[in-house]
């Protein structure tokens, strides 16, 4: 089984063509798919963002010190807007459920990216911090 990250991205034009639809529609349309990766078994974890931006913040580590600068940002060309992780046999069966998630409109992605495994770092597994990642993964109960 693989892991992978469903991120769903908009523009401004995806949030104006959102604010026209009754929430409650929303909410509907993104509990429906999200039982539906309940039932079928591949849902991990998903969330939403808040579309507060003010809330947010960006660290830039371009410098020699990280700098922190506070939201709203300044033009927004793309947002991520939430995000659900799914465990799926196939990079074919990602695509499946990415095709199915109730996004709509103009602007309106959904980028989709494998998670990394104990595979991809194979040449590291006598390395302190991969050896510790097993066990950080069944503290969390993220296996």
């Amino acid at each position: 089984m693989t892991k992978y990250m469903l991120i769903m991205r908009g523009t401004d034009e995806t949030y104006a063509t959102y604010k026209d639809k009754p929430f409650e529609e929303i909410i509907n349309a993104m509990g429906a798919y999200n039982e539906a990766m309940m039932n079928a078994g591949v849902l991990v974890a998903g969330e939403g963002l808040a579309e507060d931006l003010s809330t947010a913040f960006v660290v830039d580590f371009s410098g020699e010190a990280p700098v922190v600068t506070d939201g709203p940002y300044g033009e927004t060309h793309e947002l991520f807007n939430g995000f659900w992780m799914i465990q799926v046999s196939s990079r074919e069966e990602a695509i499946e459920w990415a095709r199915r998630a109730p996004l709509h409109g103009p602007g309106s992605k959904l980028e989709v990216r494998r998670v990394t495994d104990e595979s991809d770092f194979a040449d590291y597994s006598d390395n302190e911090f991969v050896q510790k990642e097993e066990g950080w993964r069944e503290q969390l109960g993220t296996n």
